[in-house]
C-alpha cells in the first residue's frame, strides 16, 4: 500500500518532464498508477469480503507514538476504489479536454496526480496523525487545483478561500486528535475504535474533530466554498468536489461512527448541520443558471445527507450509507463530465443558452440521464437503492424507542426523516432543472452550436453511467461485500439489505412522494422562483467570511503600521527586552547561593579569554566599521581556539569556517555602508541601547551559569561513545550525532537553510537566479584589445585582461588564488569523506569549498566566480536537499526506519578495505546545500553590489563629462 502511494508522487516529479514530450497525452501515462491501484484493490476483493484486513506498519517516530500505519478494511477498500477508479477515468477525460497548448498543463497534471497520492493516503491510513498529513496535503493540492489559472482572479479568491476554511477545520481537527491519543495512548482508528475513551475531553476531542470533517465536506457553517471552488477546471471538480476530496469528511465520521457515535453532542451537531445542509443546498441549486454551480449546490446537499447517514451509527444506517456512498461518487462524477463536454462542445454553461442537445450528443445526454436518475432516487439505479436503505433505517430509529440503539428520542427521529423527505423533494426538482436546462429544447432560443464529441470525450461519464446502472441490480451482492463493515454495529430492528425491492411500505412511499412533488416543483418552477426571489436574504455565511478576512486584512495593516516600521534597531529591542522581562525575571526570581565556577582548566584558556574580552570592549569603542567587524572576528577564532583547548575540533573547525565566511560577507556588505560609524554626541536613546546590551549580556551569562549548574544527571552524551561506533559507524562522535542520532535535526536545519535562502532570493532576485550568470568567454572585447585566444566552451582561468581594469587587480592574488582554489577544493572533499571517523563532515566540507568560491570571486571578480561555478544555486540547494530526503528515505525499500544508516565493508584485497556507512550519502546532500547557500550569498551581495557600484560609477563619470562639456 505504500508503494502504490509512494508512485503517486514519484510519477508527479516527472509529470513536467512528460508533457514536454507527450503532451495532453500525458494523463494517459499518469493514469497508469491509479489504474494499477484499482487493479490491485479489485483483487483484494475476496479477502475483504471474507472479513480480512491489508495491513501494512512502519515505526516513524515511537517516541511520540507516530507510525506510518495503512490498513484497508471494507470502508477503506470501498474508498480506494472511488478514489482510483474514478481517478483513472477522470485523468483519461483530461487527455480531451486540455489542449497540447495549454501552459498549465505540466503543471496541473503534476499536482492532480499528487492529489490522487494524498487522497489514497488519506483513506488509508489508520494512525490519525497520518490522516492529518494526507489531509492537509490535500487541502493544499485542492489549493492549487483551484488556482489553476492565476490570471483569473475569481479563481485565485476561491483556491484561497478553500484553503483558509478547511486549514481551519484541519486545525481543529489536529487539536481533537492529539487530545484522543492523550487520553487514550494511541492514535491508531482500529484501537480507538475498539476502546474508545470516554469522559469531557473525549467529548470536546470528538468536536473538533468533526469541525474538521464538517469543513472539508461544506457543511453548514463552512457550505460556501464549495460553490467558489467550480472556478476549477471541470476534471477538478469532478474528481475532487464530488468523488473524492469532499468526501474526506464523510469518510472520517464514518471510520469514527462505530467508536464515538455515542458520544454527547454527535447525532446533535451532524444531523441538525447534515439536514440544513441538504435543504440549503438544494435551494440554492433551483436557484442557479449555471449547470454546474447547480450540481455544486446540488453536491452540498448530497454531502449533508451522506453526513446525516453515516452519522446514525446503526448497522442499517452504515449499510445504506456505504451505497449511497457509491452511487453519489458514480453520478456526481458523471454530471460533473458531461457539464465539461457541454462547456468545451457549446461555449457556454448558462442553462438559458442552452438548447436542443439531446439530440446534438445522445451519447452524453444518456449517461447524463442515468447519472440524473439515480441522483433523484429512481429505480432500478443504484442511486434508489441506497436511498431506498436510508428511509428503512431512518424509520427504524423514528420507530424504535431509543432510536434503535443511538439514543435518539423517536421525535428526532421523524423531524430527520421529514428533513430527508424534503431535501430529496429539493433534490428531484434540481435535477430536471439539470437535465431541461441542459440538453433539453427551449422555446426562448434556437439549437445550440456544438461541435462533435468525440468518443474518447465521452468515454469516462459512459462507463460510470453504466456502472451505476448495473450496480443497481446488484444490491444483494453489495450487501454481502459490505457485512464485515456491519459487524461493527449492533444488531438492529431488521435485517440490513441493499435491494430494488423493500415491499411495500413507508420507504416506498417516501419514494412515491417525492418523485410527485419534485415533478410538481419542476413543472412550477417559475412560480417558485419568484416566491424563492421574495424571501431571499441578504445575510450568508459567505459574506462572513469575506467581512472577516477584510477585517483582518485591516487589523494587519494597522499591527504591521505601528511594529513594523523598518527599523532593525526597534526590532532588536523588543526582542531583548523580551528576553529580559521573561526568562530574565525568571533567572533573578531563582537565585540563590553561588554558582559553582571554574574559570580556566589551563592558562592557554585564560589568555584566550582576556583576548576575546579586549576585542569585544574595543569593538564597542572603534569607530571604523571595518575595524568593528575586524574585532568582531577576533571573538569568533578566540572562541574557535576555546573550543580547541577543550577538545572540541570539529566544532573548532566549524567556527573558523563559518567566522571566516560571516568576515568575507560583512566586508562585502560594507561597500555600501559609510566607512565610520556617527560620531553624534550620545544621546539618551543611545544610552538605553548601550545599558540593555549590558543587561542582556549580563542575563546570557547568567543563564548559561544557571543551565550548567542545574544538571543532576550525568549528560547523555556520555554514553555515545560506544554506539557512535556500533551503530553509526564512525569515531567520530560530533559527525555521528548529526548524522545519526540527531539526524532529524540536521534534516530539519539544511531544510531551513533551503526555505531562508529561497525567502532572501525572492527579495533579491527580480526573475531567476541564473538570470545573471554570465561566462567570461561572453565578454566582448573593446576594439582597441587584442583578442585573446578564447575558443567557444574553453574555461579561462582567471582572465584578468577581461574581466576586471588594472586598478582592481591584484597580481599577488590571483596567483595564491592558482595555488590555493585546488587544494581547497580537494580539501573539502576529504572532508566530506573523511568526517565520519575524523574531524570534518559534509557541512565543514561545504564551508571550505564556499570560500574557494569566494577566493575565486575576490581574485577574478564576478565573471570568475560565474566561470568557477556556472550554476544555479537555487537548483544546488534543492538537489541536496533532495539527495539528504532520498537518503533518508532509503532504509524503507530494504525493510529499515528512516534515516537508518547501514555500514558496508569492501574487500579489495591489495587496495584495502574500505568502510562505508550509508548516511555520507545523506552527509552529501548537507554539503551540497551548504555550498548553495554560499554560492547565493557570494552572488547576493557580491554580484549584485558590484553592479551597482559599477553602474553609479558609469552615471557619475558621465555626469562628470557632461559637466566638464557644459
Amino acid at each position: 500500500m505504500i508503494a502504490f502511494v509512494i508512485a503517486h508522487f514519484a510519477i508527479a516529479t516527472l509529470s513536467p518532464a512528460l508533457t514536454r514530450v507527450l503532451g495532453r497525452r500525458v494523463f494517459l501515462a499518469l493514469a497508469t498508477v491509479p489504474l494499477a491501484t484499482l487493479v490491485w484493490a479489485l483483487a483484494q476483493t475476496s479477502k475483504i469480503r471474507d472479513g480480512g484486513s491489508v495491513t501494512s506498519v512502519i515505526e516513524w517516530l515511537p517516541s511520540l507514538k507516530f507510525e506510518i500505519a495503512l490498513q484497508m478494511d471494507v470502508l477503506q477498500w470501498l474508498m480506494v476504489l472511488i478514489v482510483s477508479g474514478i481517478g483513472v477515468l477522470v485523468m483519461a477525460y483530461c487527455a480531451w479536454y486540455f489542449t497540447d497548448d495549454d501552459p498549465s498543463l505540466a503543471r496541473f497534471s503534476g499536482v492532480f496526480v499528487a492529489f490522487a497520492g494524498a487522497m489514497l493516503g488519506l483513506v488509508l491510513s489508520d494512525d490519525l496523525l497520518l490522516v492529518y498529513v494526507f489531509w492537509e496535503l490535500t487541502t493544499v493540492f485542492s489549493y492549487l487545483l483551484i488556482g489553476n489559472d492565476p490570471a483569473k482572479r475569481a479563481s485565485r479568491l476561491a483556491a484561497t478561500q478553500a484553503l483558509v476554511v478547511t486549514t481551519l477545520g484541519g486545525l481543529a481537527m489536529l487539536v481533537g486528535i492529539l487530545i484522543l491519543g492523550a487520553l487514550s495512548g494511541t492514535h491508531r482508528a482500529s484501537e480507538l475504535i475498539a476502546d474508545p475513551p470516554s469522559g469531557t475531553a473525549t467529548t470536546v476531542a470528538v468536536i473538533l474533530i468533526l469541525v474538521g470533517a464538517l469543513s472539508k465536506s461544506a457543511l453548514i457553517p463552512f457550505h460556501f466554498w464549495l460553490p467558489g471552488a467550480m472556478a476549477a477546471p471541470t476534471p477538478v471538480s469532478a474528481y475532487l468536489h464530488a468523488a473524492s476530496m469532499v468526501k474526506a469528511g464523510v469518510f472520517l465520521v464514518a471510520l469514527l461512527a462505530p467508536g464515538f457515535s455515542g458520544v454527547a453532542g454527535w447525532h446533535e451537531t451532524i444531523l441538525v448541520l447534515g439536514v440544513l445542509t441538504m435543504l440549503l443546498g438544494g435551494w440554492r441549486a433551483l436557484r442557479q443558471y449555471d449547470i454546474k454551480l447547480l450540481l455544486a449546490y446540488g453536491t452540498v446537499s448530497q454531502l449533508g445527507f451522506l453526513l446525516v447517514v453515516f452519522s446514525i451509527g446503526t448497522r442499517s444506517a452504515a449499510l445504506a450509507g456505504l451505497g449511497m456512498l457509491l452511487a453519489h461518487a458514480l453520478f456526481k462524477a458523471t454530471l460533473f463530465l458531461s457539464v465539461g463536454i457541454i462547456d468545451k462542445s457549446t461555449g457556454t454553461r448558462d442553462l438559458r443558452e442552452l438548447s436542443g442537445l439531446a439530440r446534438k450528443m445522445p451519447v452524453v445526454f444518456t449517461a447524463a440521464a442515468i447519472a440524473a436518475a439515480s441522483m433523484a432516487g429512481l429505480p432500478p439505479m443504484l442511486g434508489f437503492i441506497g436511498k431506498e436503505s436510508v428511509f428503512a433505517a431512518l424509520l427504524d430509529v423514528a420507530r424504535t424507542e431509543g432510536g434503535d440503539g443511538t439514543g435518539l428520542a423517536p421525535y428526532a427521529g421523524w423531524l430527520v426523516v421529514v428533513g430527508i423527505v424534503l431535501g430529496s423533494v429539493l433534490t428531484m426538482a434540481y435535477t430536471l432543472r439539470f437535465i431541461w436546462g441542459g440538453f433539453g429544447n427551449k422555446t426562448t432560443c434556437g439549437p445550440t452550436a456544438a461541435r462533435p464529441v468525440p468518443a474518447g470525450f465521452a468515454a469516462a461519464p459512459v462507463v460510470l453511467a453504466a456502472l451505476t446502472l448495473v450496480l443497481g441490480f446488484a444490491g444483494p451482492w453489495l450487501t454481502h461485500l459490505f457485512e464485515p463493515h456491519l459487524e461493527q454495529y449492533p444488531e438492529g430492528a431488521h435485517h440490513a439489505e441493499l435491494s430494488l425491492w423493500h415491499g411495500l411500505g413507508l420507504p416506498l412511499a417516501f419514494s412515491g412522494l417525492i418523485v410527485a412533488l419534485g415533478l410538481l416543483l419542476f413543472a412550477k418552477r417559475r412560480a417558485f422562483a419568484l416566491g424563492q426571489a421574495k424571501v431571499a436574504w441578504t445575510w450568508s455565511a459567505e459574506r462572513v467570511y469575506r467581512g472577516g478576512m477584510r477585517a483582518i486584512d485591516r487589523a494587519a495593516v494597522e499591527v504591521t503600521g505601528m511594529t513594523q516600521r523598518g527599523s532593525v534597531a526597534a526590532y532588536l529591542t523588543f526582542i531583548l527586552l523580551v528576553v529580559l522581562a521573561l526568562p530574565g525575571a525568571v533567572m533573578v526570581a531563582h537565585l540563590s547561593g553561588s554558582p559553582d565556577v571554574v574559570l580556566w582548566d589551563s592558562p592557554a584558556q585564560a589568555v584566550v579569554g582576556a583576548v576575546v574580552v579586549a576585542a569585544a570592549f574595543l569593538t564597542t569603542r572603534s569607530r571604523r566599521r571595518l575595524r568593528a567587524v575586524l574585532l568582531v572576528g577576533v571573538t569568533g577564532y578566540g572562541t574557535a581556539m576555546l573550543f580547541l583547548l577543550h577538545g572540541a575540533p570539529d566544532l573548532a573547525l566549524t567556527q573558523v569556517l563559518v567566522e571566516t565566511t560571516s568576515l568575507v560577507v560583512f566586508v562585502l556588505v560594507m561597500r555600501r555602508l559609510p566607512e565610520y560609524f556617527t560620531d553624534r554626541p550620545l544621546s539618551g536613546r543611545r544610552w538605553f541601547r548601550m545599558a540593555l546590551g549590558l543587561a542582556v549580556g549580563l542575563a546570557v551569562a547568567g543563564f548559561m551559569l544557571m543551565a550548567t549548574n542545574a544538571r543532576t544527571k550525568e549528560p547523555v552524551s556520555a554514553g555515545f561513545p560506544e554506539p557512535a561506533l556500533e551503530y553509526g559507524g564512525g569515531h567520530n562522535i560530533v559527525s555521528v550525532i548529526l548524522l545519526d542520532i540527531r539526524a532529524w535535526d540536521t534534516m530539519g536545519e539544511i531544510s531551513v537553510l533551503v526555505a531562508a535562502a529561497t525567502g532572501v532570493a525572492s527579495l533579491i532576485f527580480l526573475d531567476t537566479r541564473l538570470s545573471g550568470i554570465r561566462r567570461v568567454r561572453e565578454i566582448p572585447y573593446p576594439e582597441t584589445v587584442e583578442k585573446l585566444p578564447t575558443s567557444p566552451g574553453r574555461r579561462t582561468w582567471l582572465a584578468g585582461p577581461r574581466t576586471l581594469s588594472p586598478d582592481r587587480r591584484s597580481i599577488i592574488f590571483e596567483v595564491i588564488t592558482r595555488m590555493m582554489f585546488h587544494s581547497m577544493v580537494v580539501l573539502s572533499i576529504y572532508l566530506l569523506f573523511a568526517g565520519h571517523n575524523h574531524v570534518g563532515g559534509g557541512f565543514a566540507a561545504g564551508m571550505v569549498t564556499g570560500l574557494a568560491l569566494v577566493v575565486r570571486y575576490l581574485a577574478g571578480g564576478r565573471y570568475e566566480l560565474d566561470e568557477a561555478a556556472p550554476v544555479d544555486a537555487g537548483v544546488l540547494m534543492g538537489t541536496g536537499l533532495f539527495a539528504a530526503t532520498v537518503a533518508a528515505l532509503a532504509p524503507l525499500a530494504f525493510g529499515g526506519t528512516v534515516l537508518q544508516s547501514a555500514q558496508i565493508d569492501f574487500h579489495l584485497g591489495v587496495l584495502g578495505e574500505p568502510h562505508l556507512v550509508t548516511s555520507m550519502f545523506f552527509d552529501l546532500g548537507v554539503y551540497l546545500v551548504v555550498v548553495g547557500l554560499l554560492l547565493d550569498l557570494l552572488r547576493t551581495f557580491g554580484t549584485r553590489l558590484d553592479r551597482q557600484i559599477l553602474r553609479e560609477e558609469r552615471e557619475a563619470s558621465t555626469a562628470a563629462a557632461g559637466g566638464a562639456r557644459l
